[in-house]
């Protein structure tokens, strides 16, 4: 069913991966002959904090806070990350609120949610980069596919034929996977709040809840769409990356108290985890190192063969379609997959008031200037030699055609037909 993976990484055994995270940590030495940037590591410039918790859910885009400390690469700008598995977002919520994580790799719809207290208690907020885009998907049940249920417009026809109560999963409420599929249904006609009942599920329990038939569809990141497949209960309805091109993903987050007490930490933890994604993307043996690492019990859980082919753009939808995506998971993508583009905040926020999540329309450009860290996001960019573009705005087409830039975010939350 997956196209096969060279000898080298299709091995799963225990022995086999802990000599690869040797081999892997050996990598730290081809880092330092990159040399130090100057007085990063030393003087007024170094890093408050030499040790930084960083918690994150057990899905592919962790991958670079991951190989930011298995390569060594943190050490390299005078930092030690030790990545904390976590088992739900608002576990990570709670934790990056009191304290016990320094950052993590969360959902960009949750920052801002917290700041705004529509995702719990209220608190200043910070993205410092975003770490992915794309890469996530709508997994729709075998029972639903059976039905002839298999994309938007199908399971369109079939919930207005079909007439039951239909349960959907996404991550957590104000999260990026709430969003696209309320996006995603919506463009079909279906209002997400009307006419289907929607649950929160962590991103590893939806395929074992889709197994035991309390979901017809649930929207996560990988690897559990194509885990779905690979158990035979579930099959690709959509990727995200067809509800929006290139959109941002999954960020590095913390509290705006945090940045403020260790500003240089906050630079020093961007730019390391900004060279580890540059390094996940700068070819086909380096993506499959990276998910022969994180398949391991410590992050994923989960086998190799489950990761490595989505990361390399190789998708299938279960029912014998296969096709090689260009939109795929990206970690770098020349930096394009890093900025914290404003206009990607506010769009978040025009959703969530969408939905209903808030009541009144929010200082869309003023909350997106107060948690996007452009400032720390451009010092680790020099320091990891990244280039930035040349707008903190950009225009993007979703798939119902309609156009987002950033310009005018009230009137385009006001201007959707499907809301709440």
């Amino acid at each position: 069913m997956d196209t096969p993976v060279t000898p080298a990484v299709a091995h799963t055994d225990t022995a086999s991966r802990r000599d690869f995270l040797k081999t892997a940590a050996a990598g730290t030495a081809w880092f330092s002959t990159l040399g130090h940037h100057g007085a990063w590591a030393a003087g007024s410039d170094a890093p408050e904090k030499k040790e930084v918790k960083i918690g994150f859910i057990p899905l592919t885009d962790c991958a670079s806070v991951v190989m930011a400390s298995v390569l060594g690469i943190d050490q390299k700008y005078g930092v030690k990350i030790i990545p904390t598995k976590e088992a739900s977002w608002p576990g990570v919520r709670d934790k990056l609120v009191n304290g016990e994580l320094d950052l993590a790799h969360v959902l960009y719809g949750l920052v801002y949610g917290v700041h705004l207290g529509t995702a719990g208690p209220k608190k200043d907020m910070a993205v410092l980069m975003n770490l992915n885009q794309n890469g996530q998907a709508i997994t729709l049940s075998k029972k639903l596919a059976d039905k002839g249920a298999v994309d938007g417009a199908s399971l369109a026809k079939l919930m207005a034929t079909d007439k039951r109560e239909y349960t959907f999963a996404q991550t957590f409420p104000t999260g990026t996977h709430a969003m696209w599929l309320y996006y995603w249904l919506a463009a079909h006609g279906i209002n997400p709040m009307k006419d289907a009942k929607v649950i929160t599920v962590p991103p590893p329990q939806m395929v074992a809840n889709m197994r035991v038939g309390n979901m017809d569809g649930f929207c996560v990141g990988e690897p559990w769409n194509h885990r779905a497949i690979m158990d035979g209960i579930g099959i690709t309805g959509t990727t995200t990356q067809d509800i929006w091109p290139e959109h941002p993903e999954k960020v590095l987050g913390t509290t705006s108290e945090w940045v403020q007490k260790y500003p240089n930490t906050a630079r020093a933890v961007t730019a390391a985890i900004l060279e580890a994604g540059k390094w996940i993307d700068a070819g086909l043996q380096n993506k499959l190192k990276m998910a022969e690492t994180i398949a391991d019990r410590a992050y994923v859980n989960t086998s190799v063969d489950a990761i490595n082919q989505r990361i390399l753009g190789r998708y299938q939808n279960g029912l014998g379609k296969t096709w090689d995506d260009p939109n795929h998971m990206k970690f770098f993508n020349d930096g394009a997959a890093n900025f914290p583009y404003l206009s990607d905040g506010m769009w978040f926020l025009t959703q969530h008031k969408r939905w209903g999540l808030m009541k009144d329309h929010p200082d869309y450009l003023g909350v997106a200037k107060s948690i996007n860290r452009i400032d720390i996001y451009k010092q680790a960019a020099s320091a990891a030699k990244v280039s930035l573009p040349k707008s903190e705005m950009r225009s993007h087409k979703f798939i119902d055609g309609v156009s987002w830039d950033g310009k005018d975010p009230a009137k385009y939350a006001d201007s959707f037909k499907v809301k709440v």
